[in-house]
């Protein structure tokens, strides 16, 4: 039976681009129509329809350049997901990895004397410089594609790169820039007001037009203060104003302990009819999460209370090195010796699945990548030889 041209092509755009780059390579037709402009947009719409099946693991230290990165799949995509050596030892060699959307990866330049940013898509071995004045070289960056009518909305370009500059006098806020690949400049936009305490901006979450900071909770603040308990800050694009959102009672209690850690992320799966922003604490080796239910009157619903003892874990006393959420429902969390997988919804909620091991440290970042073809942008260029 054969098919014509159309289908084929549709049904390749379905897969993965590991799995893509190996047909390229037995067949010369499958080559040219897999390199075209199109087809690799085509496939990353589809992949947006899937969840993110790999993840960069490396140190989450205070040093702007990691000589440790690894890429993992998770559970059942390690055949069909992956990038070429080749691109991990680029990146490793060359850069820290700042943040990860559909494909793209956002990184810092650290082999040279000079922090510029550039975007590069691992899977196809394709970089792209992006201008970098001195002033925001120390800068806090947000990075997310767009991928539906309402980013495009708020930003015309094909992902929306903004640079939150650093701190001057103590100022309860923050000067930022929105970058534009179209015209390759770095535009103002209002401040983002932070408030009191010392904002997470290595974990932001971007949802609906609102991009969501949180706070530090270490107990440098007066108890009299305002800004004494952690808390969530809320800058919407659209008209630039911020808004302060209360974490849950619960969560504010022990809150100023030494091993309180807090972050925050995106819920819900890309087939759920339900999204929002989740809260993770980690305290005295239990982990916390809530669900934001409703924006404006800040309400929570709690959904997960456990020991990491009481996982399921095979190790005899484990120390928590760092923790994300991906896809919206799995709690990823690394050990000193393991990375694990906890589902909080779904057939598999409350399941703990061991993904690899942990060689990145006892203290550690991860960033979800999706295996994409997404281009970089206009005048990308091959990793260099």
């Amino acid at each position: 039976m054969e098919f014509s041209e159309e289908i084929i092509l549709y049904i390749f755009s379905w897969l993965p681009a590991k799995s893509i780059c190996r047909f390229k390579t037995v067949c010369k037709s499958f080559f040219e129509f897999s390199a075209e402009t199109f087809f690799a947009f085509k496939q990353t719409r589809n992949l947006q329809l899937k969840d993110d099946s790999l993840f960069f693991i490396q140190p989450d230290s205070c040093r702007r350049y990691s000589d440790r990165l690894e890429l993992h799949a998770l559970p059942g995509e390690e055949l069909s997901s992956g990038v070429p050596y080749r691109s991990l030892q680029f990146l490793m060699n060359t850069s820290r990895i700042l943040a990860s959307s559909n494909g793209l990866v956002l990184c810092r330049n650290t082999r040279t004397g000079f922090s510029d940013l550039f975007l590069c898509n691992p899977a196809t071995q394709t970089w792209l410089s992006i201008p970098t004045a001195e002033s925001l070289q120390i800068a806090d960056v947000v990075f997310e594609c767009n991928n539906d009518e309402l980013d495009s909305m708020l930003c015309p370009d094909d992902y929306i790169l903004m640079a939150i500059e650093g701190p001057k006098d103590w100022l309860p806020y923050r000067g930022c820039k929105v970058y534009s690949s179209k015209e390759g400049i770095w535009r103002e936009k209002e401040n983002i007001y932070i408030g009191g305490r010392n904002i997470r901006f290595e974990m932001p979450v971007f949802h609906y037009g609102v991009i969501y900071f949180i706070s530090d909770c270490f107990p440098y603040v007066r108890k009299t203060s305002l800004y004494y308990r952690p808390y969530i800050v809320a800058w919407d694009v659209r008209n630039g104003v911020s808004r302060m959102l209360r974490v849950p009672k619960e969560a504010r209690r022990g809150s100023d302990d030494q091993s309180c850690i807090m972050g925050i992320f995106k819920w819900g799966t890309v087939t759920s009819s339900f999204k929002s922003i989740c809260l993770i604490r980690l305290r005295k080796s239990k982990f916390t999460a809530w669900v934001l239910t409703d924006y404006y009157q800040c309400l929570w619903s709690r959904i997960l209370k456990i020991r990491v003892r009481a996982m399921g874990l095979r190790e005899q006393n484990p120390i928590v090195a760092g923790f994300t959420v991906l896809n919206g429902d799995s709690l990823v969390f690394a050990t000193e010796e393991k990375v694990y997988r906890y589902c909080l919804e779904g057939e598999e909620c409350c399941r703990i699945e061991e993904v690899c091991l942990n060689s990145c440290g006892r203290n550690v970042c991860f960033h979800s990548y999706s295996n994409t073809l997404r281009p970089c942008g206009k005048n990308a260029l091959p990793f260099p030889t």
